[in-house]
Order: structure tokens, then C-alpha cells, then sequence
């Protein structure tokens, strides 16, 4: 077991939020797990959609940080979806179960296409306030696997995991990136190969956003300087497609921020979602005494 795992931020949010199981399809295989924190009067919550190797308990850093400061944080972890039509409607049949209009979604690479993807689904009966990209992609063609994309659901589990790993730097990196790609692997591994299969498929399938259907959605697109899964050039179309979202640039924290840059994804988080407070889509209840915050991360 690594570090993360095993470090008491992680226990303390095991013993203190439980896991939920929803089914909102007609097929009871189709199982939601989520995490629920924060007050329950929030209408408007931030959602956590995790990358394909991750599960729900990824953003376990967002869930205790941001509820102690009266933000609800939902994080979710999909089940079997094989096309993009059907992992659209479930979600949106576990909003409607959870009787949410509008959400806020923090979306983590394959968690920020689906985001955009729902942002999409909705525009004419808008379901989402606003979207933060955290090494996020619009156009599935860059990983240059959407014709192998569709033979995944039958390719052993260990190949699978190997195409993952691929992406994770393994060269000497500080020892808070070390332990996020370490969480991650846990992660990776506890992931059956029909839930691997079908994330890689919806992460790799012919799919892309049509970025003017999102006009009327704030965003902010968090990127790291360091090495991660994302080329220099797939961040550059992500800033051409979206020139009006704000950016949130972190000097390094690799393919995991939000566990290895923890603090600042945390502080860029509230940033974003400062211009909803006192709005019906405040994703936060206001806590009198928590109004002081700094940073040395840099935002713009």
C-alpha cells in the first residue's frame, strides 16, 4: 500500500465519508459509487469526474478541504458505459436522482472530456454552471487510438493497464508526484477489465466537443509546465478552442495535481467558483469565519 493510501488524510476521509452505490439505469449491473460531502442544502455542487485509471476516492483532497469550507463536493465513479450517448444520459439520470439541476463538474483528463461532453448534452436546457479542465482534451483523435478504440472491451485486463501506465512518467519526479502515480496504480488496479476497457473506449473513440455549444459556460483550464500525458500542442488547441476561459497554470504536479498539488488545485478550485457566490449556483454555504486564503500558485 503507498503512501497516500496509507497517510491519515486518506484514512480520516474513509472513516468519515461513506461510499454511496446508486443504480439510475434500467440495468441493476450499471452501478454509481460516490462520495457526498458538505452541506446538502447546496443546489449547486461541484462535481469531481475522474480520469480513466482513477476511481471516485481520487479527489479525497477536494472532498475534505473544500466541504470543511461549507462547499458540497460530490465525486463520482462511472460504471460500465460503452458509448458516449449512454454514459450521457446516466449521468444525467444520477443529477436527476439526486434532485440537482445544476452542477459544477471538475473534470480530470478522460473526467474533462466527459464534462465537456454533458456541458454539450445540455446547452439547450443547461445542466452545468461552469467547468474546470485539469489536463483535459476536446478531440479523442489525439491519442491516436480511435480505430483499436473499438476492439478494447475484448483485450485482457493486464494489456489494458499496460496502455495506462504508459502515460505515467516513471522517471525521478518529487515524492508528491511519486505517491499520486503510486495512488493512481492502486487505483488502476482495483478497476475490473470491463470498467477499464469501457473508459478507454469512451477516452479513445472517434468523439469531439463542439466547443460553440458551450458558449454560456464558465471555464477554467488547469494545466501543469511539467511532464505529463498531454503534449504542449494538445494544450494549445484546448486555449484556442476555449479563448475566454480562465487559465490556472501549477510549475509542476504531472498527471495528478489535485493529489500532488493538493493546496493550490484546492485554492484554484475556489477561485473559479468566487464569481457564483451568492448566486443560486453558489456551490458553497457560507461559513462566516472562513474568508482568509493565500496562495503562491498564480492565476490568470
Amino acid at each position: 500500500m503507498g503512501d497516500l493510501q496509507k497517510s491519515q488524510d486518506y484514512q480520516s476521509f474513509r472513516s468519515s465519508v461513506p461510499q454511496k452505490k446508486l443504480i439510475v439505469d434500467d440495468d441493476d449491473k450499471k452501478e454509481w459509487k460516490l462520495y457526498d460531502a458538505g452541506p446538502r442544502n447546496v443546489r449547486c455542487p461541484i462535481v469531481c469526474l475522474p480520469p480513466a485509471s482513477g476511481t471516485a476516492d481520487v479527489f479525497f483532497k477536494q472532498i475534505l478541504a473544500l466541504s470543511s469550507k461549507g462547499y458540497r463536493v460530490i465525486s463520482v465513479e462511472y460504471p460500465v458505459y460503452w458509448t458516449m450517448k449512454e454514459f450521457l444520459e446516466g449521468f444525467r439520470k444520477l443529477l436527476d436522482h439526486l434532485q440537482i439541476d445544476k452542477v459544477h463538474i471538475f473534470g480530470a483528463s478522460l473526467g474533462g472530456f466527459l464534462a465537456q461532453k454533458f456541458a454539450e448534452h445540455t446547452h439547450k436546457n443547461q445542466r452545468v454552471a461552469s467547468l474546470i479542465l485539469c489536463n483535459g482534451f476536446y478531440d479523442t483523435s489525439v491519442f491516436n487510438q480511435t480505430n483499436s478504440a473499438p476492439t478494447f472491451w475484448l483485450m485482457p485486463a493486464l494489456f489494458l493497464k499496460k496502455m495506462v501506465m504508459g502515460n505515467f512518467d516513471r522517471r525521478i519526479v518529487d515524492s508528491d508526484i511519486a505517491d499520486s502515480i503510486d495512488f493512481l496504480v492502486e487505483k488502476l488496479d482495483s478497476l475490473s477489465q470491463q470498467e477499464l476497457a469501457s473508459r478507454l473506449t469512451l477516452n479513445c473513440m472517434n468523439c469531439y466537443v463542439e466547443p460553440q455549444k458551450l458558449a454560456g459556460v464558465e471555464i477554467t483550464i488547469m494545466d501543469v509546465f511539467d511532464d505529463c500525458a498531454l503534449s504542449q500542442e494538445v494544450k494549445e488547441e484546448m486555449y484556442k478552442c476555449y479563448p475566454n476561459a480562465k487559465r490556472a497554470h501549477l510549475k509542476s504536479g504531472g498527471n495528478f495535481p489535485y493529489l500532488s498539488r493538493s493546496t493550490d488545485v484546492n485554492i484554484f478550485i475556489q477561485i473559479h467558483l468566487k464569481s457564483f457566490d451568492g448566486t443560486r449556483y453558489s456551490a458553497q454555504e457560507v461559513i462566516e469565519s472562513e474568508r482568509e486564503d493565500g496562495t503562491n500558485a498564480s492565476s490568470k
